[in-house]
């Protein structure tokens, strides 16, 4: 997917030796999955493969990721996007950054600013930053509008400039589903074809495992936050793609008998008040479905489902409520050709 990875990759091949190995052996190797579990971007990962020579390669998998996060995580004090945030005139963009601008720019684009890498001074505000202090009012709201809008920046020469020094970039939204895709590519040029790579509940698959069938992924039924079950609503069937999923049901507070999302909409600077509990978006690059699931959180039901009727390579599963509170789904037809199980 992206090109000039495969210059950056270079620095993690480790060198080894190809030993022979008698046939029998070898195909035990390839129907034994290797199986990692490592902590990426605040979350988990957890990626299974095939691959003929039965490598471990966890340490060179979180030297890519440690890299990806010099450039794109706010956790990262350095990072280039910390930087940027702090308006260091000094900071020079590198590739990671640069790509991920490019498509959140196209995805917001796309969906007419429901989806807005600049939102989040507006989710601090709310009470879902760092430090989750709420500090919000109207009037508070509308002057942290004037600097919220993707459209206030531009990239010229691997420099980036605002509009306003008081812009944020966040790339929560996205980055995961990147890190997913830059994984897999990375497992591709090690002549591994057959993974599942999930960071964080976003993942890619590719491929199939030795006895022809391919991979399963589960999609959570909405909970109350302090619920910790992970009961399934759907189980789908990946053949060379990738799913995310967003939504607003663990992450929101209520306040005088009002219950606030983490997901905010960056036209009103309030958080969303629909019917929409959680979207899984399926597409050819993680990313895309990341940034797209975020999207429809924002826009709702009917605004996602007029959205998919008029695009091409996305496919989407929505739970939300009803005017009784109880849970429905719907899915594109191109979605329900995944689905292989679901659990009413």
């Amino acid at each position: 997917m992206y090109n000039h990875v495969e210059q950056k990759l270079q620095k993690y091949q480790l060198p080894f030796f190809i030993l022979l190995f008698l046939s029998s052996c070898t195909f035990q190797q390839e129907n034994k999955p290797v199986k990692l579990l490592g902590e990426a971007q605040g979350t988990y990962y957890a990626i299974s493969y095939y691959d003929s020579l039965n490598r471990n390669l966890q340490y060179e998998i979180d030297s890519l990721l440690n890299d990806f996060d010099q450039s794109v995580s706010l956790w990262v004090p350095n990072s280039v996007i910390s930087k940027v945030n702090n308006n260091d005139t000094s900071v020079r963009l590198d590739t990671y950054f640069i790509e991920i601008f490019k498509l959140s720019k196209t995805v917001a684009e796309n969906t007419n600013g429901a989806f807005d890498f600049t939102v989040g001074p507006l989710v601090k505000a709310w009470g879902f930053g760092f430090d989750e202090n709420r500090n919000v009012d109207s009037l508070i709201i509308d002057s942290i509008l004037q600097f919220v809008g993707y459209q206030k920046m531009n990239i010229d020469n691997d420099w980036l400039f605002k509009e306003d020094e008081r812009i944020a970039i966040d790339f929560n939204a996205i980055a995961q589903g990147y890190s997913v895709d830059l994984v897999g590519y990375w497992l591709e040029t090690k002549n591994i074809d057959n993974y599942l790579v999930d960071i964080g509940g976003e993942v890619k698959a590719r491929g199939q495992k030795p006895d022809g069938t391919y991979w399963k992924v589960g999609i959570e039924k909405p909970a109350d936050k302090m619920n910790n079950s992970r009961d399934l609503q759907a189980v789908i069937e990946l053949r060379d793609k990738c799913v995310a999923t967003s939504g607003n049901y663990r992450k929101f507070y209520e306040e005088n008998g009002v219950r606030y999302s983490h997901t905010i909409d960056p036209q009103t600077g309030y958080p969303v008040q629909h019917s929409l509990l959680s979207a899984s978006v399926i597409a050819d690059h993680a990313s895309v479905a990341d940034a797209y699931a975020t999207a429809f959180m924002v826009m709702g039901l009917e605004k996602s489902k007029s959205f998919l009727s008029q695009s091409e390579g996305l496919e989407a599963f929505f739970i939300y409520s009803d005017k009784e509170g109880n849970y429905n789904t719907f899915a594109t037809e191109g979605f329900q050709s995944h689905i292989t199980r679901s659990f009413e």
